[in-house]
Parts: structure tokens; C-alpha cells; sequence
């Protein structure tokens, strides 16, 4: 996290800097797009150590497999069907899942082969893969009764959460937000002032400003709340026979946890599920890191996300910066109340229709 502070801060000044000469022209900006964009350029650097690379477009096969795992499969409800395969969704999978693993066995391979001949040699700038592979085949956690060692798949199946939360989970939560705040003037002059009493209205949000902003927190909670980015989580799978509230889960069977559904429950938050209001977060001690079932939108224990602190941090930064340096007005002639907040379907969930907004810039 810390090593590439510098790059996450070096890609949002190239976003704040087109935003502010797009203001300057007076034009609406496709603010998915944007975001999209950026994290997507962060994702390749800070997670791979490369810009775009030709031989493979990661991105477009993340978003194939995002759909195929979302996508109604009528073999989950008729198992006898499955063989069929009549969607033709299992071949899909399987081809999708063979050009992944291809994928990043060829960027652990090139990473390899850079270690080999820079062996020795000193001021290289280590990325993720470069720290994963430094500790792969070492026991981990060696203070725990158990013993872990992190293999190659193990490298494989994280470099995939970080690359799916970089170009997917962070940029649809940082778009549910903004669109939030577009919706509600009176949290987005509230979360400006904390910015400017915090911030000030000469300098730009660090990193190190984010544990003070607490409102900004709470919008994010919010967001997460109303919006998870993945309502479903991952199926998990119970490993022994259990009984919760009266209904029998014999061991081995697929677990699936409806957290949009969580979020919504009036009898865990309170009557006005529906409403956007951050300041239901305020005097608790609800957090993020799974321990507070009523909100896990990153999962929970050894299945939740291993990219939650990056995420979180690139999330927080992206929304306070753009909210700092600029006003945000939406497209002549649309009202708030009128901002299309469909959802889109999948197994991530994110805004159906891009998120257009005007931009003018605030900062002195």
C-alpha cells in the first residue's frame, strides 16, 4: 500500500487535471468513463508493473467473466439440464477461466524472468506480483496452530481479486457515490465543508487527510450500504451441519449471502432504509473489515476480499479529491430526483447508465 502511494497519487492529479480543463470549457463529463479509465491505468501499474499490455486485453476478459458468473444460468434451478449445457454458458466459463489462468501465468512468468536477470542488482521498483512471488512457498502466520504457504494458484486466484476490485467493485462504488451525493445537495455541502474546515481550499486531499475525514466515511458506509458492489458476495460453502433460526444447513452445501438485502432491513438499520443518510453512521462503531455483519459489502473471514484495504483507500481518495476540487452539477434540465439509479445486473452491480456530470473547479 505504501510503496505505491505515489502512483495512485500521480494517476488522480492526470484525472484532476483533465477534469479542471474540461470545466474550463464548460462541457458535461462522463464521469464512469473517467474513473473507469484511471483505476484501470492504476490496476496495470501498481498490480502488474506495466502499462496496457497488446498481447491481451485484461480488462474485457474481467468483464466477460464478471457476466458469465452473474448471468441466469437455468441449469442452477434444473440440475439435470447441466450436461446440456444449453445456454452455453459452461463453455463460455471454461474458455474465459483458460485464457485467465493463461493470462497471468504468462505475467508471473515475465516477472520471473525480470527477477532472474536483475538479480543482484538494486533500485528496481518491486510491484504486487514481484512482493507475492517473494513469498510464495514460505510459512505464513507462524505464530497461528496452522501453517499456511501461498502457492502459485493462491498467486493467481489474488492477483485476479485485485485486478476484478480495480477495474469493476472500486469504480462502480465511487460512481454509486458521487451519484448519491448529485441526488442529495445536503450531504455533498456537508462532506465539502469537512473538507474545506479539514483540507483547506488550497492544497489537494493526501492519503495521510483520510483517517480525519470522518463524514467522508460515513458516505462511504453509506454507499456501500444502499449499493454493494457485490450483492451477493461469493458462494461460500458450509464446511460442517448447522441450525440457524430453525432452518437446518447440512454440511457442504452452497451458502449464498444476500448482503443487499442486509442493507436494506429495517430491522437491523432502521424505517428509512431507502434514504441516503450517512449520519446513521455517526456515534457507532460499524466498520468494514467483516467483524460487523450488519455491513460486509467486502465479505468476511479467510473469503473476504484480500484487495479490501486498497479498495477502501482508493475509493475514499478518489471521492474526496473529486468532491474537493470541484462543484458538481448535473446536465441541463435534469433534476436530482430524476437521476436514473437502475442497477445493472450481474455479480457485480453497478449504475446501468453512465453517470454524466459538470464539473467546475473550487480549489484557490
Amino acid at each position: 500500500m505504501e510503496a505505491f502511494k505515489p502512483l495512485r497519487r500521480e494517476e488522480l492529479g492526470v484525472l484532476v487535471r483533465k477534469l479542471r480543463k474540461a470545466a474550463e470549457e464548460g462541457g458535461v463529463v462522463d464521469i464512469s468513463e473517467k474513473i473507469g479509465a484511471m483505476n484501470e491505468d492504476i490496476a496495470y501499474k501498481m498490480v502488474l508493473g506495466r502499462n496496457k499490455d497488446n498481447r491481451f486485453d485484461i480488462k474485457a476478459i474481467v468483464e466477460e467473466g464478471i457476466f458469465l458468473m452473474g448471468a441466469f444460468n437455468i441449469s442452477d434451478f434444473v440440475p439435470c439440464l447441466s450436461a446440456l449445457d444449453i445456454q452455453g454458458l459452461t463453455k463460455r466459463i471454461k474458455k474465459v477461466s483458460t485464457i485467465i489462468d493463461s493470462l497471468l501465468e504468462t505475467i508471473i512468468e515475465d516477472h520471473e524472468q525480470v527477477s532472474m536477470t536483475r538479480s543482484g542488482k538494486q533500485g528496481h521498483q518491486e510491484d504486487f506480483v514481484d512482493m507475492l512471488l517473494s513469498l510464495t512457498n514460505k510459512p505464513l502466520k507462524l505464530n497461528d496452530e496452522q501453517v499456511y504457504y501461498l502457492d502459485r494458484t493462491n498467486v493467481k486466484a489474488i492477483l485476479l481479486d485485485m485486478i476484478v476490485a480495480a477495474f469493476d467493485t472500486s469504480t462502480a462504488t465511487i460512481v454509486w457515490s458521487l451519484a448519491e451525493l448529485l441526488r442529495h445537495p445536503r450531504v455533498m455541502k456537508n462532506l465539502q465543508e469537512e473538507l474545506q474546515s479539514l483540507i483547506g481550499m488550497d492544497r489537494m486531499v493526501e492519503e495521510t487527510d483520510l483517517p480525519k475525514l470522518s463524514y467522508l466515511s460515513m458516505v462511504v458506509k453509506e454507499s456501500l450500504r444502499l449499493h454493494p458492489t457485490a450483492p451477493l458476495l461469493v458462494a461460500h460453502e458450509s464446511i460442517e451441519d448447522i441450525t440457524i433460526n430453525g432452518y437446518d444447513i447440512p454440511k457442504k452445501s452452497r451458502i449464498i449471502v444476500n448482503i443487499w438485502t442486509i442493507g436494506r432491513d429495517p430491522n437491523v438499520w432502521s424505517e428509512n432504509v431507502e434514504e441516503f443518510y450517512p449520519e446513521r453512521f455517526m456515534n457507532n462503531n460499524i466498520e468494514l473489515q467483516g467483524h460487523d455483519f450488519q455491513l460486509i459489502p467486502f465479505g468476511s473471514g479467510r473469503r473476504g476480499c484480500p484487495g479490501l484495504q486498497l479498495g477502501l483507500t482508493t475509493i475514499q481518495l478518489v471521492l474526496a479529491q473529486l468532491v474537493h476540487c470541484f462543484n458538481w452539477g448535473l446536465p441541463t434540465g435534469l433534476l436530482p430526483q430524476d437521476l436514473d439509479m437502475t442497477e445493472k445486473f450481474g455479480l457485480s452491480m453497478s449504475k446501468a447508465k453512465h453517470l454524466l456530470s459538470k464539473p467546475t473547479y473550487r480549489l484557490m
